[in-house]
Order: C-alpha cells, then structure tokens, then sequence
C-alpha cells in the first residue's frame, strides 16, 4: 500500500478548503500577539483553544496528539527547571520531594508552556490541512522564487518520506522473518540498522530529484504557469481581513494599556 509523502490529512471541511495564506497569516497573528503585542498568558491560552477548536472540526486533531505527548516531555522539563532554578526566583509556591519549586519561575516556566503550545498548534493547524503543493502555488504567485518553494516543499515532505521509507523497509524484515515488534530493546534493535539505508536512499532520491528538475526546464527564465489556478474564495477573503482588523485592534490595545 502506498505511504502519503505529506501530513496533510484530507477531510471535506472549509479548513482543508482555506487558501494556505490565511493559514499562514493565521500563524502571524497567533505569534505576534501573545508574543509581542499582548503578551499577557490568557492571550496565548485563546489561541490555543482556537487552534484546538479549528484542529478538531478540521478532523485532525488525533494526529496532533502524539507529538503533545512528546511535547509534555519538553514542557515539564521547563517547569522544573524555571521553577527550582530561575533567576530571580524569591516566594516558595510548593515543596515536593524536598525541592522548593518558586512562584516566579511557575509563572514563567506557564509562559512559556502557553507560548511552545501555540505556536505548535498554529503549524500543525497549517502542515495537518494543506496540501504541500498548493502551499507552495499559492507563495511562488505572489512572487516567492519557485526555486525556494521547492526548497520549502522539500523541507515539509522529508520527515513523512522518511518514515514511508522506514515503513517499507520494516515491511520487508517482517517478510523475511524478522522480528520488528515487541519491546523497547526489541524495537530499538530493529530500528537502528534502518537510519543508514534511510539517511542513504533519502540522499540519493535528491539527487534523482536534481536532475529530473533540470531535464524538465526547472531552471529555464520566464513567467511559471500552474496546473490548477486557485481563486481566493469570499470566505478566505473575510477571514484574511478579520485577522488583519484583530491584529491591528491588539496594536491599538497595546497602546492604550502601556
């Protein structure tokens, strides 16, 4: 069975329908206001929730689960070590284990949790629900290099190449025998003959890549035509606008706050 080479997952929902610049501007705001404009932690948390809100109507959302598991690793990393460690740290908030973690460094290390969660839910909002190719379109007709769109599309299909190729090779030690799962050890041991032949086979399909651009005219001067021409909608266009008048009304709150 053939492996997607993208993490766009298809659904028939006006996400996935959405012009990739919206979902770009979308990652702007999302940063720009909780980070610089208002960065005040409620901010950040509305983001959040309208990342999960549009994740999970967008269908999505189980995929985004793994790698919040592998982010509360991070997370609680950050709390241990801005609470017990910061600079500045003064009022005692809680003891466990015989270490006194601060309020200072909580409410700092929360800051942060809420700022690493935004800003990985805005892209997995972005990667999830858009294909890599019309990404690509839409940045190379308001004048983005085609070269760089193929550099950023290349860059968004490594990993899920690499884990199709890992896939295809696990599939095939499976057929003649060998034993792929069970136990961490196990696992790992199936695992680690894999990075050589996957590092190698991903190195030489560039390389593949390369040259099938060159032949193709890739290279050649002129005006780039698209297969498929994509209009904005009336949808995309309110959407783009509500977030342009959101930004500028945080600019405007800023000012009057400070």
């Amino acid at each position: 069975m053939a492996r997607a080479l993208s993490l766009y997952v298809e659904a028939d929902t006006f996400v996935q329908k959405l012009d990739p610049m919206v979902k770009l501007l979308y990652i702007l705001v999302a940063i720009l206001i909780p980070f610089v404009i208002l960065p005040f932690r409620w901010v950040g948390a509305a983001f959040i929730v309208l990342s999960c809100l549009a994740l999970l109507y967008a269908r999505v959302f189980a995929r985004v689960v793994p790698l919040l598991g592998f982010s509360f690793l991070i997370l609680i990393s950050i709390v241990i070590i801005q609470g017990l460690f910061m600079p500045g740290n003064k009022t005692p908030a809680i003891n466990i284990l015989g270490l006194t973690f601060y309020k200072e460094g909580l409410l700092y290390a929360l800051t942060l949790c809420i700022r690493v969660l935004d800003v990985l839910l805005a892209f997995a909002l972005l990667v999830l629900t858009t294909r890599p190719s019309d990404l690509i379109q839409s940045l190379v007709k308001r004048g983005l290099s085609p070269r760089f769109g193929y550099v950023l599309s290349s860059a968004l299909q490594v990993i899920p190449q690499m884990m199709s190729q890992v896939g295809s090779i696990m599939d095939a030690q499976r057929s003649r025998g060998l034993e792929t799962e069970g136990n961490l050890w196990t696992r790992l041991k199936a695992f680690l003959p894999l990075i050589g032949p996957v590092v190698m086979s991903s190195l030489l399909e560039t390389r593949e890549r390369a040259m099938a651009l060159e032949v193709r005219g890739f290279s050649a001067s002129g005006k780039k035509t698209f297969l498929y021409e994509r209009e904005s909608s009336t949808l995309d266009r309110v959407l783009q606008w509500t977030l342009i008048v959101v930004l500028i009304l945080s600019i405007a709150a800023r000012f009057v706050l400070v």
